[in-house]
């Protein structure tokens, strides 16, 4: 499982399938908007498709060249905040910073994979997809007792 911290670039992640939502545990960002608005929406979508003229000074344009496919982005964006994997603590006055790394892989304890089917599921999936599919996690050691 894992945790994001960037809505821009994880969603992009996830829209060039670096990154499948069932991978997803939380994405908590550095926003305060609801996707689903739509004068919210161009705000961040101006922002982070790199027309800054609506967008903060502060948004970097992870969007550019995706102008054809806002909706796609979007979407992602809904799909995150219906499914609960969305988390925006400015919502709550925190104003956490930008930082270089973004996906953190998480470890998910045998009691609560007990208790929730799907979350096993989707973390044997993930220390599969772990072990075939990427270089960086050669030095990883996959516990069998989690």
């Amino acid at each position: 499982m894992k945790v994001g911290l960037s809505l821009s670039r994880c969603v992009r992640d996830i829209f060039e399938k670096r990154v499948q939502l069932k991978e997803i545990l939380v994405v908590i960002t550095r926003t305060n908007f609801d996707p689903e608005d739509d004068n919210q929406w161009n705000s961040i979508w101006a922002g982070y498709a790199g027309d800054n003229s609506i967008g903060s000074v502060w948004s970097h344009p992870e969007w550019y060249g995706h102008k054809d496919n806002e909706q796609e982005f979007r979407n992602i964006c809904i799909d995150l905040k219906k499914s609960g994997q969305l988390h925006q603590p400015r919502q709550f006055g925190a104003f956490p910073p930008r930082l270089d790394y973004y996906w953190y892989d998480v470890i998910i304890s045998p009691a609560d994979l007990a208790n929730n089917p799907a979350a096993e599921e989707a973390w044997n999936t993930y220390k599969i997809a772990a072990k075939l599919g990427s270089a960086k996690t050669q030095n990883l050691i996959f516990d069998n007792n989690f």
